[in-house]
């Protein structure tokens, strides 16, 4: 381990860091794990996680993720059939059969000919077998806050590049991330999305769709995959839950923007683009209006022109802390320090 990264002893050898063992206090139900990693081509970084019961018995490792920025020769994945009596792997997320005392990560680090790759951060989210809270919470402040997010739409890429998750009408996690990487005045340089068919508009929502592509799970929507998009532009980058839209405020008022995934049915959010609902949908929240409720970017969206969006504050709670328990991705630039934390990231 250096000085700000955790690296290879023998740049041509494989290696492993194992974590120490995290005990939150509680009887721990999930676990999703974050990293920023630089992956020089040909080596990539497998991230795994270990639990303990209350009596004391470790479970075995459980792969989450085999992890490179580029897809050029490594399959960036998560890893499918994970289950056992302990637990199971859902793509991005360990769900444990009972409540762990403790976990803990484990790091194998593979270099490849463009050399060794260095993880820069990890870090995780435990969450208890609880209900999210969904009651409306009320705003910190009287005094409105927008943040000027670039506004981005998967819909016009609907029909682009449908290897990737069936094209641009499902990226609507990539766009976001794109949409929140760009507000911070980076991402991919010309060079790196000159693949991209130059009649395509925002070319940098492919490129992003394709860095987050999960070959496994089959889509762009794996959680840590984009936080670890986002790092790779010199960005800090993890995913964690908020409990309310007051947790959310707090970012907003810090300049940091969030992405939150929802999940809605017909009706439960007014002005929503998904008129049939979703079962998982990720937006960007940007700010708050006087009388607190969400300024949202809506990458699902038709234009453009039509991704800011009001919603509801109670409704728009509900469908985030109901349908993901309070997802978001938190991604903000070295240099902002983030808000004091309640005890949640």
């Amino acid at each position: 381990m250096g000085d700000t990264a955790i690296t290879l002893a023998h740049e041509s050898a494989p290696g492993t860091w194992t974590g120490p063992w995290l005990r939150p206090g509680f009887a721990v139900a999930e676990v999703i794990p974050s990293w920023s990693a630089d992956t020089p081509p040909g080596s990539h970084v497998e991230v795994e996680l270990q639990g303990q019961t209350h009596v004391g018995f470790e479970t075995g490792w459980y792969t989450v993720a085999r992890w490179a920025h580029d897809d050029g020769e490594i399959r960036r994945t998560s890893v499918a059939g994970q289950a056992d009596e302990l637990g199971r792997v859902d793509t991005d997320v360990l769900h444990a059969a009972t409540g762990l005392d403790a976990y803990r990560l484990r790091l194998n680090l593979d270099p490849g000919h463009g050399g060794a790759p260095a993880v820069r951060a990890a870090s995780s989210l435990a969450a208890s077998a609880g209900e999210a809270c969904v009651a409306p919470s009320a705003p910190l402040q009287p005094e409105a806050v927008e943040l000027a997010v670039p506004a981005f739409s998967q819909a016009i890429h609907a029909g682009e590049y449908p290897e990737l998750d069936n094209g641009g009408a499902s990226w609507c996690s990539p766009t976001s991330t794109a949409m929140i990487v760009t507000f911070w005045g980076t991402g991919p340089a010309a060079a790196d999305y000159a693949w991209v068919d130059p009649a395509f508009a925002d070319p940098w929502v492919a490129h992003a769709a394709r860095h987050t592509y999960d070959a496994a799970y089959g889509g762009c929507g794996n959680w840590p995959f984009n936080t670890a998009y986002a790092a790779g532009f010199g960005l800090d980058a993890f995913v964690t839950r908020l409990r309310s839209l007051r947790e959310a405020e707090l970012f907003l008022r810090a300049g940091i923007p969030l992405a939150a995934s929802i999940a809605a049915d017909p009706g439960d959010l007014d002005g929503y683009p998904h008129a049939h609902g979703t079962a998982g949908h990720l937006v960007v929240l940007a700010g708050l209006t006087p009388e607190g409720d969400p300024i949202v970017n809506d990458p699902a969206a038709p234009s453009n022109g039509e991704v800011r969006r009001v919603y509801d504050r109670a409704q728009f709670e509900r469908a985030w802390l109901g349908g993901s328990g309070g997802v978001v991705y938190v991604i903000r630039a070295p240099d902002v320090d983030l808000p004091p934390s309640p005890g949640n990231w």
